[in-house]
């Protein structure tokens, strides 16, 4: 249970990519108080906590609704997680990035979604309410890799200083050559199950 607990939060920090997002935080944050900024991070982190516990409990329902079976979720899930990687071992340019700045304090929009809870980490909630038979231990994992993403974007100034620009792309992309090999054998996994494989 404790392994699955350590897997499960590892893979989500992956999806949240707290480090790549520390850039987009500091240029959304940089015009409110200093004072405010701790707040606001964790108030947002917390929105995202509820709406990817929300998606893990109806997930599963939804799913059957939809009549999707495991080995196309495994398969979608790898596919899902490999374009994610791919960004973040290529990033985009960082300018549209620029799109989503904003006039006074975000809410909601576009800290907790969809930078917190986007499609990615609620693909992979979705994914986890289907396969995993502890639903609790998903829940934990949710609660945990929240707070530690949230503890990275409130040292998100720190880090910045510590690491400059070029260790923090060199950081993001050292955690997307992660994800790639588990986007993978999850794509494997998902294959041999579909196609009876030994």
């Amino acid at each position: 249970m404790t392994g699955e607990l350590f897997s499960s939060v590892f893979l989500l920090l992956l999806v949240l990519d707290p480090l790549g997002n520390m850039p987009f935080v500091l240029s959304l944050l940089r015009d409110v108080p200093k004072e405010r900024r701790a707040r606001i991070i964790l108030r947002e982190c917390a929105i995202a906590v509820l709406v990817l516990i929300a998606f893990l409990l109806v997930g599963d329902w939804l799913l059957l609704a939809m009549r999707l079976t495991n080995p196309a979720l495994e398969i979608a899930g790898g596919l899902i997680l490999f374009l994610i990687a791919l960004r973040m071992v290529f990033p985009p340019a960082r300018n549209e990035l620029a799109e989503h700045e904003m006039a006074g304090e975000p809410f909601i929009v576009p800290l907790a979604i969809p930078m917190i809870a986007g499609p990615s980490a609620l693909a992979t909630v979705l994914l986890a309410s289907r396969q995993s038979g502890q639903m609790w231990v998903w829940v934990g994992a949710i609660i945990l890799a929240c707070a530690v993403n949230a503890a990275f974007l409130l040292a998100s100034g720190w880090f910045a200083r510590l690491f400059g620009k070029a260790g923090m792309e060199a950081l993001e992309r050292l955690m997307g050559l992660i994800l790639t090999t588990m986007a993978v054998q999850m794509l494997i996994s998902g294959i041999s199950i579909a196609f009876h494989l030994s």
